[in-house]
């Protein structure tokens, strides 16, 4: 079974599974992402906020030569607005080590700066540019989607929200759809919560499969782009292996039954920033 790669609706494409460094020290990122590019990946996630862009820059440089991997990288809440979003992408290409990113996004809305449809418009502006291939949103709810396209006529490629199976978010993802907005999901494993779950057990251990590698398959059997964050090489590599297998419905009705209105773990977009 072949990598699955999703395609956005400006034409541009996305390995469906990353790797994400989120709390991996930035002495830490060259070494993991050099390790993920040589287990196979071709798509790591970053973020200004995480403060280990240069690492992930210094790991690609590092990684199997001729590699081709996809960046994606993240404007911070305190850089908002038209011209600090533009000096802020500045100092990410730097700290990177690149003359472009296939893939920035607006990590929160922030909606109490309200800053964010500028912060749009910049982006728009490098992506027209070209030194941002593709733009998107991280966090938006339907709400902030609604005004920033209204406002621009740009529909942003992706909207990166928290995803797993105790918070699926299938009312953001439908409009996702109407929209035409690919679905990333950030602590796609629950933060490790779900490991344990013994419904999770139970499907992982049909296929032959670790619970982590089962939920993976689930983010990519319904759609989602998926970046699992580890700091250890062997678990990285383990992550990528879940292309020898799929599920089937009655393991994915399991998965739907997991589901819970409680299941967020991260901050409220609504409130945060």
């Amino acid at each position: 079974m072949a990598q699955p790669t999703t395609t956005f609706n400006d034409g541009e494409s996305l390995p469906q599974l990353g790797l994400g460094v989120w709390q991996v020290p930035d002495d830490q990122a060259a070494m993991l992402v050099e390790a993920a590019v040589n287990a196979g990946y071709r798509h790591v996630d970053t973020a200004a906020a995480y403060q280990n862009e240069a690492g992930v820059g210094e790991g690609l440089r590092r990684a199997a030569a001729g590699a081709e991997v996809k960046v994606t990288t993240k404007l911070w809440n305190a850089s908002q607005g038209y011209d600090r979003a533009l000096r802020s992408f500045e100092k990410a290409l730097e700290r990177l080590g690149r003359e472009s990113v296939d893939l920035y996004l607006i990590h929160w809305p922030a909606p109490a700066q309200d800053l964010y449809a500028e912060s749009w418009k910049a982006l728009v502006r490098l992506k027209e540019e070209g030194r941002a291939k593709s733009i998107g949103v991280s966090n938006f709810n339907p709400d902030h989607l609604k005004r920033i396209i209204d406002e621009t006529g740009v529909t942003p490629a992706i909207n990166q929200v928290e995803l797993h199976p105790r918070f699926q978010q299938k009312a953001l993802r439908a409009v996702h759809k109407e929209l035409g907005i690919a679905t990333e999901a950030w602590s796609p494993l629950g933060q490790g919560r779900l490991l344990e779950d013994p419904a999770i057990a139970k499907v992982a251990a049909k296929h032959g499969k670790t619970p982590a590698q089962a939920i993976i398959r689930w983010h990519l059997d319904i759609g989602n782009v998926v970046i699992p964050k580890s700091a250890n090489p062997d678990r990285i590599r383990q992550n990528f292996e879940v292309f020898d297998f799929s599920l089937d419905a009655e393991d994915l009705a399991a998965f739907d039954g997991l589901d819970a209105a409680d299941g967020r773990i991260g901050p409220d977009p609504a409130k945060m920033g």
